[in-house]
């Protein structure tokens, strides 16, 4: 894990790379962060040439590292670029191809899987892209496992998200992944941006939309999310729809892509770890606060989501003692 900004995040940018992605990772890893009392990263841009312009000539961007800074990252964002049938130059490949070998955590935004593809560094990985080049990405890289339906795939020591915007859900997972819940959520919360977003890129498929009634979830899940130390079920949540619990489950999958009882769960994990992170020790209380009932399905459902046990996610994201944490 990071101890303070001794991790080094470093992002390529290549002709044509699009400033939206760029924006966001300087936006999550870049930005200082006096309120925390630390910085979470050392953030880099590097290029390969000292003149880069970028998507569609709306500027070019000097100034920045060479290549060269690539070789010293702990955490490398791959170039990415709309025109995805434009082979990368082979110094660019070559450096990510350094950076795997050396043991860097890599990163994809949205045509960035192409990138990895391009160096051999997906076959028989999972990974995702953009919904819109799923059919040509297969076609051209058929021994990468493709998730066409997910914001992001962790893949362990190499990450990608599926679209721009999916570029903060990514970056945002990997300050969870690195700092804990309670950073993450500090950081979406300066961003105003959804610490977490359920469900996967079928919601933002184009496909024809009928005219129908307002039924979003929005309402419905500000008003578990207030409730979850209480015994919510999937009928009680109908309920306050009123709704069926079966049109319920039809809403869920549509809007969300997930179940009303997952989302539920998914929900409660992550209080419980924020509770967890602010210092609260006795697991029955944080069992019950976050409705999660008992200290063994607190423990159960921790390790499935996070690979540790409490007492060990503590250790590593708990709050030291005089710590302070401004919202």
């Amino acid at each position: 894990m990071p101890q303070g900004s001794s991790h080094r995040v470093v992002l390529i940018v290549d002709e044509n790379s699009n400033p939206f992605e760029m924006s966001c990772a300087i936006e999550v890893f870049g930005l200082r962060r006096p309120e925390l009392g630390r910085e979470l990263y050392d953030f880099r841009l590097c290029a390969a040439d000292p003149a880069t312009r970028m998507r569609d000539g709306f500027f070019t961007l000097t100034g920045i590292a060479g290549l060269e800074a690539a070789d010293e990252a702990d955490t490398l964002i791959v170039p990415n670029r709309p025109d995805t049938d434009t082979p990368r130059a082979p110094r660019v490949l070559d450096a990510v191809r350094r950076a795997h070998a050396r043991g860097a955590r890599l990163i994809g935004f949205c045509s960035g899987a192409f990138t990895l593809a391009e160096a051999g560094l997906l076959d028989g990985r999972r990974a995702a892209c953009h919904w819109m080049w799923a059919d040509s990405f297969r076609a051209r890289f058929p021994r990468v496992l493709l998730e066409p339906d997910v914001l992001f795939v962790d893949d362990g020591d190499i990450l990608t998200a599926s679209g721009s915007a999916s570029a903060l859900d990514l970056g945002l997972h990997v300050v969870r992944r690195d700092h804990g819940a309670e950073i993450a959520n500090h950081v979406s919360r300066r961003l105003v941006f959804a610490a977490h977003r359920d469900g996967g890129q079928r919601q933002f498929v184009e496909r024809p939309v009928p005219a129908v009634r307002d039924e979003s979830l929005a309402p419905l899940l500000a008003w578990a999310q207030e409730r979850l130390g209480e015994p919510l079920t999937v009928a009680d949540l109908a309920a306050q729809a009123r709704v069926s619990p079966a049109t319920l489950h039809r809403r869920f999958r549509s809007q969300l892509g997930t179940t009303p009882l997952a989302w539920l769960t998914a929900e409660r994990v992550t209080l419980a770890r924020r509770l967890i992170e602010r210092g609260e020790e006795r697991l029955d209380v944080v069992a019950a606060r976050s409705g999660l009932g008992t200290a063994a399905n607190l423990r159960a459902r921790l390790r499935r989501e996070t690979g540790l046990s409490p007492s060990a996610y503590r250790r590593r994201f708990g709050r030291a003692p005089g710590e302070a944490l401004t919202a």
